[in-house]
């Protein structure tokens, strides 16, 4: 990595030769050429393996290549001929590796044995598979059950997720946050309280029947890059996509697809959005309350003049509640508040409004970008407010798509990974392992974040992830890390979070999804829920990177049979030699979702759940889709009134998905060789006193008696609104407060982060 990064705006399409160039030189660096056949025949392919990178659906008949850059990207990191073996960590102390990057750690290749952390050499050592379950067994009979903590990552599959959760209610607590607290919580509390379900309403087929499309804080070129199939088809019929977002991301802009030998040849792209409004951070609901403004005047007009109405008056009368009141707040807010919190002109909301007020059969499309602020939840239901006045939902071609991050994160929730009791079945699972589960409410991620910091955890138990970056303040959680009694890491690869030891640590290595899982009754099948609530199949075909690993199954077992008495209800040696036998319990437990689980597990395209709400079946306390009135017209925590302080939005790079760093070229965005930037309104440095790319130092504006400030970071004049700048992900975590959360829910509001920016010595105008 070079000191000083590069900036040269990118002009190329999403997709194209750009996208070849990266997979040549990604394959080539890991040293996965070989996986590349692999990639063609069975990634997300009947028969074959789902990706382990994002969630977005799989189709039923699969483009050849039916994969991303970065899900080949995620590949060729998990195929890797790297190997992080005893060897290595004999040469090297904890101490010295907590000085390496994100990218150096992971990219030293796959963890090949089990190994145990040994504070007098501060190295970490081998450990046979037998003692590590031992020891861990033994320590965990030891603790008061509450004071543990079982994490999961979005990658686990839905065998691994059951076992997982079934063992922490055996074990005594509901103490399971996952990823998705970090994420799309907001969507999981948002959802139900507006019309009863806490997933999105629409299947991929219903891209074929949409003609508009709405996108609120979602960068489809990065975050689910196969989205780009759809949206290109939507185009060609002329279908308008209308983008929110404050940057000007490539993948919105234009698209030239790999698989189309024309574009290629031609490099003549498909432009993807016809309305591309740069709306400030946190000035999402402002918009939207713009929009319905419009709307609500479009139809007084159309009804005035003999018309057909713009609202669909009878679906509010039919299957709505409390639009009265969301019709007075939103006549009654004036447009001088609504262009100031949204920074934009009153002429760009009505002209997305028209084009909405135009269209039959609309999706409305949102990521982090509105579920990761104070009012998230305002956001997300301010965007089901707008599709349930012209009746989006419920219909061909309509409804609300929240693009989930990683592969499996919204199924881990399907299955029982949730710290909410109200939201598993706990009384069918009593009855069926003839236990008396736990019935009070657990930890999400930032209550589990503030029991370490308290002290009040002895454990914590991973399965997969990189939680010390991926949480919010950093700097404290890192040294209340190390008061832990015992931290276990089920990994693929070395991160940081295993080099912050407690005084117990162990690292075991498992198999990814892509490699073969040979358990007692032959290779193994796992499975896996998609953003679309569709279910899938997956079958690894690659020999594992070491003959020591075991799957994740197998692990969680052990674990379960170390620390848990015997239950002759729960028969884990069983589960871990037939996988299907695992299905078979998850469908006793999840009827309703698993209808003949096994049976169906190979239906094209997945089999989806089943969602009231798509049948206009409202599952609310009123019985009815509900309009819900936002708090305010700012998602943030600042009140807009000092102008120095600027909001951060933190995101990822073209060559990062979540945590995990494959380089340091953002090629999308024109930025290489360094991830210590930041992107700022040209206006907005000169006002604030910073040379061009001059170094600065961000430090978050609040007054709670914690200084969080980092410094370091190279200034690049970018496309932003005024009064955002925005940095990357996991880096600029330790700028955000734990309590800078989205209310209800707790999501980190990493879109939003108040922050001061400072030129340091020598870097001022």
């Amino acid at each position: 990595m070079n000191d000083r990064a590069r900036y040269k705006p990118y002009d190329q399409p999403t997709g194209g030769w750009g996208s070849v160039k990266s997979l040549v030189k990604h394959s080539t660096r890991q040293g996965a050429v070989t996986s590349a056949a692999g990639l063609m025949r069975d990634h997300n392919k009947p028969g074959g393996y789902m990706c382990t990178s994002c969630a977005w659906a799989k189709p039923a008949k699969p483009h050849t290549a039916e994969f991303c850059e970065n899900g080949a990207k995620a590949t060729f990191w998990d195929l890797t001929s790297k190997r992080t073996t005893p060897e290595f960590f004999s040469r090297h102390t904890v101490t010295e590796l907590l000085t390496w990057s994100d990218y150096d750690l992971e990219n030293e290749g796959r963890l090949t044995h089990p190994m145990r952390y040994d504070p007098a050499t501060d190295k970490y050592v081998t450990v046979t598979w037998e003692d590590a379950f031992a020891d861990i067994g033994a320590k965990l009979q030891f603790y008061e059950p509450k004071s543990v903590v079982f994490y999961t990552s979005g990658r686990a599959s839905l065998e691994a997720s059951y076992m997982y959760q079934l063992m922490a209610r055996l074990y005594g607590n509901n103490n399971l946050p996952d990823s998705s607290n970090m994420c799309h919580e907001t969507t999981s509390v948002a959802l139900p309280e507006s019309i009863g379900t806490p997933v999105g309403t629409v299947l991929l087929d219903d891209f074929d029947d949409t003609d508009c499309i709405l996108s609120f804080g979602q960068n489809v070129g990065t975050n689910a890059p196969r989205l780009l199939h759809p949206l290109q088809q939507a185009r060609k019929r002329n279908v308008p996509i209308i983008v929110f977002n404050p940057l000007r991301e490539r993948g919105w802009e234009e698209f030239v697809n790999p698989q189309d030998p024309v574009q290629m040849l031609s490099n003549s792209p498909t432009r993807i959005a016809t309305q591309y409004h740069q709306v400030r951070a946190g000035g999402d609901i402002a918009a939207m309350v713009g929009i319905a403004k419009v709307l609500f005047a479009l139809d007084e007009e159309a009804r005035g003049s003999g018309q057909p109405p713009v609202l669909d008056h009878a679906f509010i009368a039919e299957h709505t509640h409390g639009f009265d009141a969301f019709r007075e707040m939103v006549l009654g807010t004036d447009w001088t508040e609504i262009t100031k919190a949204s920074g934009l002109p009153r002429k760009a909301l009505e002209t997305a409004a028209r084009t909405y007020a135009k269209a039959q059969s609309v999706i409305a499309i949102y990521g982090m970008g509105l579920t990761q602020h104070k009012l998230g939840i305002d956001n997300v239901q301010m965007l089901v407010n707008l599709l349930l006045m012209r009746g989006q939902i419920g219909k061909p071609g309509a409804g609300i798509c929240p693009i989930r991050g990683h592969s499996n994160v919204q199924g881990q929730r399907t299955v029982g990974i949730s710290e909410k009791t109200s939201l598993v079945p706990l009384d069918r699972m009593a009855e069926q392992y003839g236990f008396e589960p736990p019935r009070e409410d657990g930890m999400n991620t930032v209550e589990a974040c503030e029991a370490i910091i308290a002290e009040n955890v002895s454990a914590f138990i991973g399965l997969g992830g990189n939680f010390l970056r991926a949480i919010p303040e950093r700097e404290l959680m890192e040294r209340k890390w190390r008061r832990l009694d015992l931290g276990v890491h089920i990994a693929t690869k070395l991160n940081r979070t295993h080099l912050v030891t407690a005084r117990s640590t162990f690292l075991l290595p498992t198999l990814v999804r892509s490699e073969i899982d040979e358990q007692a009754t032959g290779p193994q099948i796992v499975t896996m829920e998609d953003s679309t609530t569709c279910i899938h199949a997956s079958r690894g075909k690659f020999t594992p990177a070491s003959a020591h690993l075991l799957s994740e199954p197998r692990i969680v077992a052990e674990i379960a049979k170390a620390a848990l008495a015997p239950n002759p209800k729960v028969p884990w040696d069983e589960w871990v030699g037939n996988y299907a036998l695992i299905r078979d319990a998850i469908e006793a437990t999840f009827p309703d979702d698993f209808r003949d689980f096994n049976k169906r597990m190979d239906v094209p395209g997945g089999f989806p759940r089943h969602v009231a709400a798509r049948d206009r079946k409202w599952e609310t306390e009123t019985g009815k889709a509900n309009f819900k009135l936002p708090k305010g017209l700012s998602a943030s925590f600042d009140d807009d009134a000092d102008e120095t302080v600027m909001r951060l939005i933190t995101l990822r790079s073209n060559d990062q998905f979540n945590t995990t760093v494959y380089g340091y070229d953002d090629r999308l965005r024109g930025i290489h060789g360094s991830r210590m930037i930041v992107m700022m309104n040209k206006d907005d440095r000169e006002r604030l006193g910073i040379r061009k790319d001059g170094m600065v130092r961000m430090t978050t504006a609040v007054n709670d008696g914690i200084t969080r400030s980092m410094e370091g970071f190279q200034v690049i004049d970018y496309n932003l609104p005024a009064g955002t700048c925005a940095a990357y992900f996991p880096e600029c975590n330790a700028l955000i407060p734990l309590w800078h959360h989205a209310e209800e829910s707790k999501t980190p509001s990493a879109k939003s982060v108040p922050v001061r920016i400072q030129p340091q010595a020598g870097q001022g105008l």
